[in-house]
């Protein structure tokens, strides 16, 4: 079979992207299907796109995203499946996805890892909420020959318009980037709590400063750790700012000691795929999170990782998690096989693979 991808990010840039669908690639090829892929914005343009400021060039990238996409109208014909990530354009009503499906007639996979009907914005604007557009959602799910969706609360808003809704979790490859036996702690003998995380989730963080401020206090042998694409603004005396890179990225998180996942606990973040439980846990590292959406069913608490309520609860934890180091060992063993078995590449293959069947 000919499948087309059409995602809003460029190739390898994207954790959504990456973590979804991209690592199955080998595995559709070994299938000997062919696989072609379409992001809105090249490689140029998405990195403008999400700095501050040159609103001319972002617009500029919006309209050259648009006409790829029409430009790909006229070749899709040849194409079995069409397989849309979040949405085939950032703004605007779904009419490619209209006419993939209803004039074309092409059967399409639609995917989505976050509650995107919704949005965390706070006061977001009356004009960003007309362009977004985001009661497509349910109209794509409908137009859709299946939906992939990576939690249970996603798939429960998608089956409303559409009743074969697969639940395709955020996967992560095991065996050669996600194996602890391939990297080099660094040797200290401070312990490291760490989180990452892009700049819109920074805010997540920043709530448990408080928390955070804590610890340091607490224990001169804790430092912490924040991998992202923006500083985070906190008020700790040993934080160690480290820019996300997809060349350094595991290696970087392998470093942690003890990897933390707060989460608010609102409609928005019941979308949360768990994906950076999954990373830590893979890599052997204890997690903290917060109790929310699909954290609640990757973590069996006090076994695995533990899941915490409350700024008392995250306190004890992570006190208990810096202060015995065979409990990090034995957590991170058992989380890391629980990955394995249940949110691998390899476990889930046959489940994506059936996605186009």
């Amino acid at each position: 079979m000919k499948i087309l991808f059409l995602v809003p990010y460029p190739l390898n840039e994207a954790p959504s992207q990456r973590f979804r669908f991209e690592q199955y690639f080998k595995t559709l090829a070994a299938m000997e299907h062919t696989v072609h892929f379409q992001s809105f914005l090249d490689l140029r343009n998405w990195r403008l796109f999400f700095k501050k400021g040159s609103p001319l060039l972002k617009l500029r990238s919006l309209i050259s995203g648009f006409s790829r996409r029409l430009a790909l109208l006229i070749k899709l014909s040849s194409f079995h499946f069409v397989f849309i990530h979040r949405e085939a354009t950032p703004i605007g009503p779904p009419v490619l996805e209209w006419y993939i499906s209803k004039i074309l007639k092409k059967k399409i996979i639609y995917d989505f890892d976050d509650a995107i009907w919704l949005t965390d914005r706070k006061n977001e604007s009356l004009i960003l909420r007309t362009l977004k557009w985001r009661s497509k959602v349910g109209s794509i799910c409908r137009w859709s020959h299946k939906v992939s969706c990576g939690n249970d609360y996603l798939g429960n808003y998608a089956s409303q318009f559409n009743s074969q809704v697969v639940y395709n979790p955020t996967t992560i490859e095991t065996e050669v980037m996600h194996n602890p036996a391939n990297y080099k702690k660094n040797t200290s003998i401070k312990i490291t709590v760490g989180w990452t995380g892009s700049h819109s989730t920074l805010k997540y963080l920043h709530a448990m400063e408080p928390v955070l401020q804590f610890i340091e206090k607490k224990y001169s042998s804790v430092e912490f750790n924040v991998i992202s694409d923006a500083a985070p603004k906190l008020n700790l005396k040993r934080l160690n700012f480290i820019p996300w890179s997809v060349e350094t990225e595991i290696s970087d998180l392998f470093q942690f000691d003890i990897g933390i996942m707060p989460l608010p606990d609102d409609e928005w973040a019941k979308g949360k795929c768990g994906f950076k439980a999954l990373q830590y846990m893979a890599l052997q590292i204890p997690t903290v999170a917060s109790p929310i959406g699909v954290n609640t069913q990757i973590i069996r608490h006090g076994e695995n990782g533990f899941l915490c309520s409350n700024p008392q609860e995250w306190e004890n934890c992570i006190s208990i998690l810096v202060e015995n180091k065979e409990l990090r060992d034995s957590m991170g063993i058992t989380g890391r096989k629980n990955v394995i078995d249940h949110y691998s590449v390899s476990s889930n293959s046959s489940n994506f693979l059936s996605l186009f069947s």
